[in-house]
């Protein structure tokens, strides 16, 4: 499932492309992302056609796009979900200055594709994305199309916003937005203190200024779970997942397994930042991409994961002692750590 990195690319992109824009016109081809919208796919249809688009928000893994009548439209891009943008004014290509920087493309990501070496995997996951302009105009699993209205520079006066989603786990659904109980910004993208009703349990995320990491620590620490588990809690802090809680473990050198309430302040506030780090990085290529399914609102997919330094590499070296990375599992999910950078908490008899 995309986590914060992923949906932050995906926010920006609809931000860049969608602010300002009016719904004209809304086709409904499977109403089943619909399933959480009040009255259903015609309520969808009718309360959002004629609307405005006056941003892009997230918070978290969660994103909605506010509406001028004070409403949003809620996105959930589950396991599969893609928006995707059709006839905007393009972009500038966030890989044509290549992964360090260097505006002719010769940073480290582009030596790694000219390197012949290079493991053979997923092409998603290691190749600088292009801008993906010409999609098929009614992709396979095209389930929900808006069509909006043109802004001076869009090449012709058809622009479109497609769910395409091939399991269809997330969804579309309109929402009231409800002020926020510490009264800063619901989110990135708005300085509005607003954010979906359905979203006021959700706590602030690890890249947002708002954030009051003092209570996130305290929180950590009072609790006897697993501190993967808690780090993954969405309650405690949000965006984070899978891969990027076990990235910010194997960064802080802390197993999974081990209990909050056993681990110092300090070594809290490490593994935070580490992880609010290693998030950072990948959001500066798009996220992390295994397959087609996840790509950004132009179509592209992010390629942090040729820099992953554990998740999904069990059995490979760990790039700071050699040691063979180990697979375990926590709490029904997968756990990819060091046996010997991240000491395994002992288990104790009773």
């Amino acid at each position: 499932m995309p986590e914060l990195p992923e949906v932050e690319a995906v926010r920006a992109g609809l931000a860049r492309h969608l602010t300002g824009r009016r719904v004209d016109r809304v086709e409904v081809l499977d109403a089943r992302p619909l399933r959480r919208q009040a009255g259903g796919a015609q309520a969808f249809v009718d309360e959002l056609t004629g609307r405005t688009l006056t941003a892009a928000v997230r918070r978290g893994k969660r994103m909605w796009l506010p509406l001028d009548d004070g409403r949003a439209l809620s996105a959930h891009l589950g396991m599969s979900g893609q928006l995707l943008v059709r006839g905007t004014a393009p972009v500038p290509d966030r890989a044509a200055a290549g992964a360090d920087g260097a505006p002719d493309g010769s940073g480290a990501g582009s030596a790694l594709l000219a390197d012949p070496e290079a493991p053979a995997v997923d092409l998603s996951a290691t190749r600088a994305p292009t801008l993906v302009r010409d999609l098929s105009q009614r992709p396979r699993h095209l389930r929900v199309r808006l069509h909006l209205s043109a802004l001076p520079g869009d090449p012709g006066d058809a622009v479109l916003l497609d769910l395409v989603d091939q399991r269809m786990l997330g969804g579309l659904h309109l929402t009231d937005l409800v002020p926020t109980a510490d009264g800063a910004p619901g989110g990135a993208g708005s300085p509005e203190p607003l954010l979906p009703a359905d979203a006021t349990g959700l706590a602030r995320d690890l890249l947002d200024p708002q954030l009051d990491r003092a209570a996130v620590v305290n929180r950590i620490r009072s609790s006897r779970r697993a501190v993967k588990t808690i780090l993954m809690d969405q309650g405690v802090v949000s965006g984070v997942g899978n891969i990027y809680a076990d990235e910010g473990l194997w960064g802080a050198r802390l197993h999974g397994l081990r209990a909050g309430c056993e681990l110092g302040p300090r070594v809290v506030s490490r593994l935070l930042s580490e992880t609010a780090a290693v998030m950072e990085r990948a959001l500066a290529v798009g996220g992390t991409s295994f397959d087609a399914l996840y790509v950004d609102a132009d179509g592209a997919p992010g390629y942090f994961a040729r820099s992953l330094a554990v998740y999904g590499r069990a059995g490979e070296p760990c790039l700071r002692c050699e040691a063979p990375l180990r697979r375990e599992v926590i709490a029904a999910r997968s756990h990819t750590s060091c046996p010997r950078c991240q000491t395994r908490p002992r288990v104790r008899r009773r």
